[in-house]
Order: C-alpha cells, then structure tokens, then sequence
C-alpha cells in the first residue's frame, strides 16, 4: 500500500486477515476466561509475548504497520520511540529499527512508568509511543506524561491491536495495525459462558 493514498475496502481486509493469522499461527490469540490488566474480563485475549518468540513474525506486523504510519497526518517524522516495558519492548524496539529512529523504554518503579538506566528524552524531540495492545491506555498515558515532563513532544501512540471499541482516547493521533473489539466485563457481571470458566491472568 502507497502511504499516499488509503488502503481500499479489499486491501485492507487482506491486512487485517494476514494479521489475525499471524496471531493464530504464533499462538497470541487466547480463548478462555481473562482477566485483563484494567481488571475487567473477556473471553478472548492477545497474548503478545507468543508472537515475540517470532521475530520475523515481529517484523512482518512493523512491516504492515508502516504505511499506516506514514499515511498519518503529522506523525512522520519522529526522533525516538518510546514504550513501556514489559508488553511494548519487543514491538517498540523493532518499529525503531523499521523507522531508523534511536529506541528506549519505560519500566515500574513503585508502580508507576519511569526513565530509568540513563535514558532521557531532549527537550522538543518527537517521540513515537508504541505499545502492543491497548485496551483503555493507561500505560500509554503514563508514556505521554514522561515525555511531556522531559520536555519531549509525542507525535503520536501506535499499537499493533486496538482493542478498545474506539473508547481508548488520546491528545495526539492514535494509530493500530488491527482495530477489534472483543467484550469487556466487570468480574460481578459475567455472562454464565464466561462464569464457568476458570479466571486467569496471562499477563500481555
């Protein structure tokens, strides 16, 4: 796909197909019962550490991701990209080395995303925030807050999976490779299907 025109209906169905195959062939994409990392429940999660055994895999999503990226109004070009450990270094670190752009990450400490291990971001750098899969973006609102802080500018979040239904929002452009929306419920409102599972927390 040209970044200087949208994909068609056609072209993007193919995307989105050879996506979700990706996921099913590495065994990413999980049916059970899931406790999310909101808290809320689905009975179908992206478990995004399988695919990362892949690299290649890895590289292919980049690959599909790119043109989306560049098709985005203002979010080309970037200085550096910016993820939070530990869902987003593997997908962060390659859409880096896709872009040629430098890469660092954020980690916990006292449970809250910081720079560690020397890392900083220059004053009016434009940082590329990129995660794996975002359900309601709190750690990506974490990465917005650091970069600000430093000074930095964010150009835009990008995820391999949205999975928010549209309900995930941010002050800058939001860009997904794949766009899903699997029902979400709080644990005291499970439907009886769900109920009769056991809970499990995979961990992204």
């Amino acid at each position: 796909m040209s970044s200087d025109h949208a994909a068609t209906p056609a072209q993007a169905a193919s995307v989105q197909e050879e996506v979700l195959q990706i996921f099913r062939d590495t065994g990413a994409l999980l049916t059970g019962h899931f406790i999310l990392r909101s808290g809320l429940r689905s009975a179908r999660f992206f478990q995004c550490a399988q695919l990362c055994q892949y690299l290649g895999k890895v590289a292919r999503l980049v690959e599909l991701l790119r043109p989306k990226l560049e098709a985005a109004p203002g979010v080309l070009p970037a200085d550096v990209v910016l993820a939070p450990a530990m869902g987003g270094l593997v997908i962060g670190q390659e859409v880096a080395r896709n872009l040629g752009l430098r890469f660092i990450f954020a980690e916990k400490e006292n449970d809250k995303l910081v720079l560690r291990r020397n890392f900083k971001i220059g004053a009016g750098e434009r940082v590329l925030v990129v995660e794996d899969v975002v359900t309601r973006g709190g750690r990506v609102l974490e990465c917005l807050d650091i970069v600000s802080k430093a000074g930095g500018v964010t150009a835009a979040v990008t995820a391999l999976v949205d999975r928010s239904g549209g309900a995930a929002k941010f002050p800058v452009p939001f860009v997904s490779l794949l766009e899903m929306s699997f029902p979400t419920y709080a644990p005291d409102a499970l439907p009886a299907e769900l109920a009769a599972l056991p809970p499990v927390k995979p961990g992204s």
